[in-house]
């Protein structure tokens, strides 16, 4: 989702933070999600961050909505954390040609019903299935995806996605991880069936925020810099974002 953003918006300084130490969320309670998220989201508050996108699905759906209605209530008024489910659900209502929506995500997302619960609001024609795939962060990031086993995993999952609902034309993957096995999940759907990434949708959306946000986007600092902090060992987060990136990173290990 990183990229998407530098694409879309490459003049803004970029800090990513990446809980490494402490993922995959998608199996976690809603109080730890929240008691995690919220650890990342200060830290990048007190390095003068003024804009945070919870880019983790898992975080959007069991944390958002508290950090933003009480953790950060009467907090800096000139400080916002936003996630990637709300821009997501305003899109992908019209991305279907017969309403049947498919939604891949982790457990903690899927279960949490965010997703159905927005696009019921968004998109009433919609008809929303939904199924977790618990394997497929952990596929993806011993890179082993590729493998007959992993591809068995994904191709299980996705047959009992569309038992659920044979006409699903549309399927959104709900994970920032999921991308990076898009054209796998393509391939094996084939061509009837849309398989769509949410990070160009959410950097659009993000573009057209900040232009309707004019106090927001004068608060955000345009040096084209992009730095990277995370909790695990930063030679394995710098070996891990190869795979998302496709260039080389140099990170910086913190704690919170």
């Amino acid at each position: 989702m990183l990229q998407e953003f530098i694409r879309v918006l490459p003049e803004y300084d970029y800090l990513y933070l990446g809980d490494n130490a402490r993922a995959p969320y998608g199996n976690r309670s809603f109080d730890v999600v929240h008691e995690f998220t919220l650890e990342a989201v200060n830290y990048l508050k007190n390095q003068g961050c003024k804009l945070v996108i919870l880019a983790c699905n898992t975080s959007s759906a069991k944390a958002l909505r508290t950090i933003q209605q009480i953790d950060l209530a009467h907090s800096d008024a000139n400080f916002r954390v936003l996630g990637v489910i709300r821009p997501s659900t305003e899109t992908i209502g019209a991305l279907s040609k017969n309403n049947s929506i498919g939604i891949l995500g982790t457990p903690g997302t899927i279960h949490s019903e965010s997703y159905k619960i927005e696009l019921e609001k968004l998109s009433p024609s919609s008809r929303i299935f939904q199924h977790a795939c618990p394997m497929w962060v952990p596929l993806i990031e011993s890179n082993q995806h590729h493998t007959e086993l992993g591809k068995k995993i994904i191709q299980n999952d996705i047959k009992v996605l569309l038992s659920k609902e044979p006409s699903i034309d549309t399927i959104l993957l709900a994970c920032t991880h999921y991308p990076l096995i898009l054209q796998q999940i393509q391939d094996f759907v084939g061509p009837s069936i849309s398989v769509i990434s949410q990070g160009p949708i959410v950097a659009d959306k993000l573009k057209d925020y900040l232009s309707r946000n004019e106090f927001m986007q004068n608060q955000i600092s345009r040096g084209a810099s992009c730095s990277f902090l995370t909790t695990e060992n930063s030679v394995v987060f710098q070996e891990a974002a190869m795979q998302f990136l496709a260039h080389s990173v140099k990170a910086e290990q913190i704690k919170f």
